[in-house]
């Protein structure tokens, strides 16, 4: 009798090629684990040291707390000044020999001007009333024989009007009127406000520079003391065979802890040093009948702060590990 073939008999590769497949996928969520057990146990770390802690998070965050504040409070001023920018108005000192009626018609053509939504005509008369009224020299002006105050016409340009430039040509439009003695932009002050606010800007970019250094040099300095505190440790697991980016790992870490704590100091002194001021500032604008409101730390400058300072934290840790651990072999 003839025996049937035997069929070969295939072994299956299907175990095999998934757990190859799961090698990279075990070592990647090792990988991560290991992150994140890094990072919890340098904040435990720094949690055994409150006080050295603390001490270092509060100076980092003082450091950023001053270009951040001055930038808040620049921000202020500015959005302050563009609120007043919106009114400006062109004052016209009329010449003492120009009749009223000459001067109505002045008015009145300068209404049909192109950039010019308003004119308000100030006689002599209401300009020595209104005088005295505000300067309390009642008895002095009434001993003169003649008003020595000129007419005024006060002109207020439209929004476009406004700009800079286009204020420029209308002063120069204005001068020229035979019947005007002098022309008066009653917002200089602002453009050199501005100027000012400018100056602040870039003080403050310098500022912050200066303290972003500081931040380094503090964190750097608490990170040295660390590694040489860790020396044994550390000398212990390169004996094992770790290598440097693993025994830097944590010293990353509490370099990012110290820089996240310094931003979150920083915010709250900020938040809290103009929190404190928008009450008063508040009864200060009613006073004077404006909408002005002190602004704070909006999201993007606080997303900023934080990222600002974890950022010098890892630089900081960075620099001194990658100076020093080199410095740490065992003999």
């Amino acid at each position: 009798m003839k025996r049937s073939a035997r069929k070969p008999r295939t072994r299956s590769i299907e175990p095999e090629a998934r757990g190859k497949s799961q090698k990279p996928r075990g070592r990647i969520n090792a990988y991560f684990t290991h992150h994140l057990w890094v990072l919890v146990s340098s904040l435990g770390q720094l949690w055994r040291s409150p006080l050295s802690t603390l001490m270092t998070a509060a100076v980092i965050g003082i450091a950023l707390a001053l270009p951040a504040g001055l930038h808040v409070l620049l921000s202020n001023v500015q959005q302050l000044s563009s609120g007043w920018e919106g009114s400006a108005q062109v004052s016209l000192f009329i010449k003492q020999d120009v009749p009223e009626k000459h001067i109505q018609s002045l008015a009145n053509t300068l209404r049909d001007w192109d950039g010019v939504t308003e004119v308000h005509y100030i006689s002599r008369e209401q300009a020595l009333a209104e005088f005295r009224k505000l300067s309390g020299f009642g008895d002095a002006l009434d001993s003169l024989e003649e008003n020595p105050l000129p007419a005024v016409l006060v002109l207020r340009p439209t929004l476009a009007q406004a700009e800079p430039a286009s204020m420029a040509q209308l002063l120069v439009r204005l001068r020229q009127l035979d019947a005007v003695d002098q022309a008066q932009l009653d917002m200089e002050w602002i453009h050199r406000l501005n100027a000012i606010i400018d100056v602040g800007k870039r003080a403050a970019l310098l500022l912050g520079a200066l303290l972003a250094m500081a931040i380094l040099l503090v964190v750097g300095n608490t990170i040295r003391l660390t590694i040489y505190a860790r020396r044994e440790e550390i000398i212990i697991t390169k004996l094992i065979g770790a290598t440097n980016a693993f025994i830097r790992r944590p010293f990353l870490y509490t370099g990012f802890w110290y820089g996240l704590m310094g931003a979150v100091t920083a915010w709250l002194l900020v938040s809290g040093f103009f929190g404190l001021l928008s009450g008063s500032v508040s009864q200060l604008s009613f006073l004077y009948d404006s909408q002005f409101r002190l602004g704070g730390l909006d999201f993007i400058t606080s997303l900023s702060l934080l990222l600002s300072g974890v950022s010098l934290g890892l630089a900081g840790s960075w620099l001194a590990v990658g100076r020093h651990l080199q410095a740490i072999e065992p003999t």
